[in-house]
């Protein structure tokens, strides 16, 4: 409680634009697992899982939001704690995936084929935005795997699953791909204005990265949760 208090007393000005998007994210995140884990009860076993991991990613999410908040007051890099937050949440975002498609036959091998291809995605991105390796190199391989998932959700076996279950299943399955499609893709634009020899006059506008990622993480996080959770009351009904 200590701490929530002083997330809200350190609340930075409207005008240090990084800092702001940090606070408000933290904030949102935190009231977004409230609402999951709040509404857990109200569903039965077959969506409560969905809905339990929803908050799950919004929790660890808003956990990693507080210290990269700090991170960044202080002066330090955020990217070692982003990334350990995508290496958490994103897996979990595939998962659900696997969880709304269970109910027409999704097997382990499709949960196991988009968590691996999330893994490269974020370890290759990592790679160069870290500066361990060329950027340019190290950005499209993580690219590459990015659109391996884009074409299992939208082509692959999960489109064939999605069909084949039909109504909220389908309809939600159909909205969470666009926000991988085009939620996901603002992720390599702050890479681009991250690493060297990109994009770099941009961080002079104040839309660094850190922006960026902060409100594609608000949109695609508590979004991907809203979207379970509205199939999930669809279904109830």
């Amino acid at each position: 409680m200590t701490n929530l208090f002083s997330i809200i007393s350190d609340a930075p000005s409207a005008g240090d634009l990084v800092s702001f998007t940090f606070f408000i994210g933290t904030m949102a995140m935190m009231a977004a697992s409230a609402f999951f884990f709040l509404s857990l009860n109200q569903f039965d076993n077959k969506w409560r899982t969905s809905i339990l991991v929803s908050g799950l990613i919004t929790f660890i999410a808003a956990v990693h939001y507080y210290y990269m908040r700090d991170a960044n007051i202080s002066g330090e890099g955020t990217t070692f704690f982003r990334y350990v937050d995508w290496i958490l949440t994103v897996p979990l975002m595939c998962v659900e995936f696997y969880l709304l498609l269970k109910v027409a036959g999704a097997t382990t091998k499709l949960l196991r084929d988009l968590i691996l291809l999330s893994v490269i995605m974020l370890v290759t991105g990592y790679v160069g935005e870290a500066g361990l390796g060329n950027a340019a190199f190290w950005g499209l391989l993580s690219g590459l795997a990015y659109f391996a998932i884009v074409y299992i959700i939208k082509f692959g076996s999960a489109a064939k699953l999605a069909k084949k279950a039909g109504g909220a299943v389908e309809k939600a399955h159909n909205t969470l791909f666009w926000f991988v499609f085009v939620g996901w893709a603002i992720y390599p634009i702050g890479y681009m204005i991250g690493t060297d020899g990109w994009y770099d006059g941009i961080d002079a506008l104040g839309w660094n990265m850190d922006v960026i990622y902060n409100i594609g993480d608000a949109v695609n996080k508590i979004g991907f949760g809203l979207v379970v959770y509205a199939a999930a009351v669809k279904s109830t009904k």
